[in-house]
């Protein structure tokens, strides 16, 4: 099923390789992690389809606002993302968890369960390579947000 979520995040974001390859990066780290973490199968697969989809909305924020500002893509990405949902094989509560994230993936605060709290590490850890984060700035990052041991051994390993 990932396949299918895979090539219609490519297929929306047609010649914009940057943002396929960043989408296709955060899958890969939030994946490794979910697996280290022993997240349960149903639950991997939502946060992994939640990965991929993470920034569908950014093509609707920069038209409509001018910006790709995290907090827009919170707020239009889940509609974008909810047709490329269909057909797949999901429970109408696992789609909307998927939305859910999408709509929370740059929202740090508050308790976050596991499928949050991963996506969110997978992300920073992609998107700290790509902005190129001075390594204090990076680690002080780590320290308030990452909670996970994979996701912290793998900030660590990766920037020290």
């Amino acid at each position: 099923m990932i396949e299918t979520v895979i090539t219609r995040m490519i297929a929306y974001n047609h010649g914009d390789a940057r943002r396929i390859h960043h989408a296709l990066k955060v899958y890969a780290f939030a994946s490794a992690i979910a697996g280290e973490e022993k997240m349960p199968e149903r639950g991997r697969m939502v946060l992994e389809t939640a990965a991929v989809l993470h920034d569908i909305g950014i093509h609707v924020c920069e038209e409509k606002y001018g910006s790709c500002a995290g907090p827009l893509q919170e707020k239009e990405g889940p509609a974008v993302a909810r047709p490329l949902l269909e057909g797949l094989e999901l429970e109408e509560e696992e789609k909307e968890r998927v939305l859910w994230l999408i709509a929370h993936h740059h929202t740090y605060t508050g308790e976050k369960q596991l499928d949050h709290q991963i996506l969110l590490e997978a992300d920073f850890l992609v998107n700290s390579v790509e902005e190129a984060m001075e390594n204090e700035a990076v680690e002080a990052f780590g320290r308030r947000i990452f909670r996970t041991k994979t996701g912290l051994f793998y900030l660590q390993k990766l920037f020290t």
